[in-house]
């Protein structure tokens, strides 16, 4: 099967961390090298940030990454981009005129835009997965929503445009069809976790004596580390890890870094919080070994890849109950589920945990079993590769991969 992804910001390429590079481009890179290994061909489209971009540059067996000259050649903050999805669009059109393939895949409410109208007329179907949505941002943030003023209505239009969407959690599907999303139209498949990447046994960060709390993630403000840095007031002797963010470098020149300094300063525990910026993919799961909890607390989540990478390494895991960790996280068995943004209910939890290494033992075990066998990505491809066949089936399409030569 010839399978187009569309990724127009979140590209498989790019160093996780910053503002606009977290949990979708993980998850657009992990299911095309998923659908690669199971004998697809994937191609990933995503906008072009530099003129020395290579127009395709080969990501993995099977799975090449096309940068579409979509605007300005130089990154830009994602709810910038609407302006430039018409050319996206125009792109994918004249691409896949001469080399169409059997599905396209789009990734956020943007990149469905683009796939439905370069996909119009011809008879390719469009799978969507909207990773996020407007209408729960909103909510969230108010004011502070920086997305286009369109976004909640054009997102809509893309839920009843696409063939299928694949939504990563029920509470995701709940929302979508709250939006006009035909029910008939969603399917639920999870997110994944690398399992030889994220495993129990492997190496481990250096660590100083005494307990350590991580949290991890992109830093802005709706994933609730400044939650994490009060409850610590009331965790005694225990170090917090903040890893995410900017590269660490450029750490002091940080709005938000300089926010949750403050913060921590206001709260006491300066001495106890340490920043280090941007960690290497690499590096994540020795870090995540090292912690004896992890902390994912977000506003709101559509599903929370850190938590269950977390699980996946066999650290019991404290999360806020929002979006798909409602479903990840099973409280009392994997780890603990407190409601966000309430620092002395996140205290209790995670002094539960420090003070318990039998309980710290128990729910890390159920958690890499829990991940191992529901969340390989092997097996969420093979979910998602399901999705692909049962549109193609209705539509009376044939994948390139089973033609007649």
């Amino acid at each position: 099967m010839k399978i187009a992804m569309v990724s127009e910001h979140a590209s498989p390429l790019a160093t996780l961390g910053g503002v606009d590079a977290g949990g979708q481009n993980v998850h657009v890179a992990a299911l095309a090298r998923g659908l690669a290994a199971a004998g697809h061909e994937v191609t990933v489209y995503t906008r072009r940030e530099s003129l020395d971009a290579p127009e395709e540059v080969v990501f993995a067996p099977g799975v090449s990454v096309v940068h579409v000259p979509a605007g300005p050649p130089a990154p830009i903050p994602k709810d910038d981009i609407l302006p430039w999805v018409p050319d996206f669009a125009r792109y994918l059109r004249r691409r896949w005129a001469f080399q169409p393939p059997d599905v396209v895949h789009s990734h956020f409410w943007m990149s469905g835009l683009a796939a439905l109208e370069a996909a119009a007329g011809t008879g390719v179907p469009v799978v969507h997965t909207f990773h996020a949505l407007g209408v729960v941002k909103r909510r969230h943030q108010g004011r502070d929503d920086t997305s286009p003023r369109q976004r909640p209505a054009l997102e809509a239009a893309v839920a009843r445009g696409a063939d299928r969407i694949v939504a990563t959690c029920a509470d995701e599907a709940a929302e979508l069809a709250r939006m006009g999303a035909p029910r008939s139209a969603v399917r639920v498949v999870p997110c994944g976790v690398d399992g030889a990447e994220f495993r129990p046994a492997g190496p481990v960060a250096p660590r100083p004596r005494g307990h350590r709390v991580l949290s991890l993630g992109r830093l802005v403000p709706r994933k609730g580390v400044g939650t994490v840095i009060e409850a610590m007031r009331l965790v005694p002797d225990a170090e917090l890890v903040v890893a995410g963010g900017p590269p660490p470098g450029a750490l002091d020149g940080d709005p938000e870094v300089a926010r949750l300094r403050a913060l921590a300063s206001t709260a006491g525990v300066a001495g106890r919080v340490r920043f280090t910026g941007q960690v290497g993919r690499a590096d994540v799961a020795a870090l995540m070994r090292s912690a004896d909890v992890a902390v994912c607390v977000p506003w709101y989540e559509p599903f929370g890849m850190v938590a269950l990478e977390a699980m996946a390494c066999g650290l019991p895991v404290v999360a806020s109950a929002v979006g798909g960790q409602r479903e990840t996280v099973v409280n009392g068995v994997t780890g603990l589920l407190v409601p966000p943004r309430t620092p002395r209910t996140l205290a209790t939890a995670v002094n539960m945990l420090l003070e318990d290494p039998d309980l710290r033992a128990s729910y890390g075990l159920a958690g890499a079993e829990r991940a191992r066998e529901r969340y390989g990505w092997p097996r969420i491809a093979a979910r998602t590769c399901a999705v692909y066949e049962e549109v193609l089936a209705e539509r009376g399409g044939v994948p390139a991969g089973r033609r007649a030569s």
